[in-house]
C-alpha cells in the first residue's frame, strides 16, 4: 500500500498544499514549526480517522475556518488505485473511501496499517500505566479485528458497570458482571501471548541498537492473575462489589493491568537515563514493526515525527538501518541534518509557514 498523492486543506497551519508522494520514502524539511508534524497528523488522520495530537478534532481546524479536508489517491494491496477523503465540518468527521462512507474507523486500520514515531512514544516507558497499555492494544489492533471488537466491547460493558456502581444497584452490576469476564479474559490471553511474542523480538533489538550489555524484557501483570476461567472471574467480581461501590469504580480487570518494562535491576524507567528511555521508546516502535510483518506478512506505514533528533549518528543509523521493511515511510528533518544512506527511491519537500514545495537532500 502506498499514498500515491496527498492533498490537505486548512489543517493546522496549511492552508493548501497538494503533494506527490508516489515513493517508498518521503522526507519533510523545514525548521520547527513550519507544518512538517501537521503533515504527518494528515497523514494520520487518513489511516486512523482520528489524530495523535488531539482528542478534539477542531483543534486541528486551521485558524479561522471552519473545517478541513484530507484527500489522498492510493495504491491498494491489489495495486489498484483508489481515493480516500477524511474531512471535518461543522463538528462532524466524514471518511469516504471512493465516494462511500466508512461509518466503522475500525475498517481504515486494515486499509492503511500504520505506526507513529513521535516524542510522546516516550511515555511508553516512563509514562502511566495506561500509556502501556495503548501502546499494545493499539499493536494487537493492527493486525487482530477480533481482538479490536473485543476491547471495543469491553470498554462499553465497563462503562456500564461503572455507571450502575455509581448508583449502588447491585442487580444491574451484577447483570455486567459475567459479560465483563467474558470479554475480559480474551483479552487478557490475548495480551499474554502478544507480550510473549513482542519478547521474541524486542530485547535483542534493545541490546543491538543501545549497545547496552543489558537485557530489558516486557512483565505483563494482569489484574485478574490467578483467575483462569469466566465462572471464577465473575465470582471475583461479585466478591469484590461492596468495595466497587464505595469507590464508585470498577477496581479490577483489563483496564487495569500493568505492564513493566523490566531490567535485571528493576523497572527500566528507574535506572535509565534520559536518554536510554527515549531511544527504548524508539525501539518500541521498532518492534511493534516487526510484530506486525510477523503476523501479518504485511508491510506498515511509518510516520517518524524529529524523534531520531536526539540520537547521535551512529545510534541514528542503526535506527535508520533496523526499521525493517515497509511499504511507505514520511519523515521530518531539520534542515542540514543527516538523513539515510540512500535515496534511491525518496522525495523531499521544503516546509515553510505551512507551504510545502519541492526540495532536495542537504544534509552534510
Amino acid at each position: 500500500m502506498r499514498f500515491r498523492s496527498i492533498s490537505i486543506h486548512d489543517f493546522r497551519n496549511i492552508s493548501s498544499a497538494s503533494v506527490t508522494t508516489d515513493a517508498e520514502d518521503v522526507v519533510l524539511i523545514g525548521t520547527n514549526g513550519q507544518g512538517k508534524t501537521s503533515f504527518l497528523e494528515a497523514v494520520y488522520m487518513l489511516c486512523y480517522g482520528s489524530s495523535f495530537r488531539t482528542q478534539h478534532l477542531r483543534e486541528a481546524v486551521r485558524h479561522g475556518q471552519r473545517g478541513f479536508s484530507i484527500r489522498a489517491s492510493f495504491e491498494n494491496e491489489y495495486g489498484e488505485l483508489e481515493d480516500i477523503l477524511t474531512s471535518f465540518e461543522e463538528g462532524r468527521r466524514k471518511i469516504c473511501i471512493d465516494g462511500k462512507e466508512i461509518k466503522d474507523r475500525k475498517d481504515l486500520i486494515y486499509h492503511f496499517p500504520c505506526i507513529a514515531f513521535i516524542h510522546e512514544d516516550i511515555s511508553f516507558i516512563k509514562g502511566e500505566p495506561e500509556e502501556r497499555r495503548r501502546f499494545f492494544d493499539q499493536m494487537m489492533s493492527l493486525h487482530s479485528p477480533f481482538f479490536f471488537d473485543d476491547l471495543r466491547s469491553y470498554r462499553s460493558i465497563l462503562m456500564q458497570r461503572n455507571a450502575a456502581a455509581k448508583t449502588g444497584d447491585k442487580s444491574i452490576i451484577s447483570l455486567y458482571d459475567r459479560r465483563l469476564a467474558t470479554y475480559g479474559i480474551e483479552i487478557m490471553k490475548a495480551r499474554a501471548e502478544a507480550v510473549y511474542g513482542f519478547n521474541s523480538i524486542f530485547p535483542s533489538l534493545f541490546r543491538k541498537v543501545s549497545k547496552l550489555d543489558m537485557d530489558l524484557e516486557i512483565r505483563y501483570q494482569p489484574s485478574w492473575a490467578g483467575l483462569n476461567s469466566v465462572d471464577e472471574i465473575t465470582e471475583y467480581l461479585s466478591q469484590n462489589m461492596d468495595r466497587d461501590i464505595i469507590l464508585k469504580t470498577t477496581t479490577s480487570g483489563i483496564h487495569r493491568d500493568r505492564f513493566t518494562v523490566m531490567s535485571p535491576l528493576g523497572p527500566f524507567s528507574s535506572i535509565g537515563s534520559t536518554g536510554q528511555i527515549r531511544l527504548c521508546s524508539i525501539i518500541f516502535r521498532i518492534a511493534e514493526s516487526e510484530y506486525f510483518r510477523k503476523m501479518t506478512g504485511k508491510e506498515p506505514i511509518l510516520l517518524i515525527d524529529d524523534v531520531l533528533l536526539e540520537l547521535d549518528d551512529e545510534k541514528r543509523a542503526s535506527i535508520l538501518s533496523d526499521l525493517g521493511s515497509y511499504s511507505q515511510a514520511f519523515y521530518t528533518f531539520l534542515p542540514r541534518e543527516s538523513y539515510f544512506g540512500s535515496d534511491a527511491d525518496a522525495m523531499y519537500y521544503e516546509v515553510k509557514e505551512g507551504d510545502i514545495s519541492e526540495g532536495c537532500r542537504t544534509d552534510r
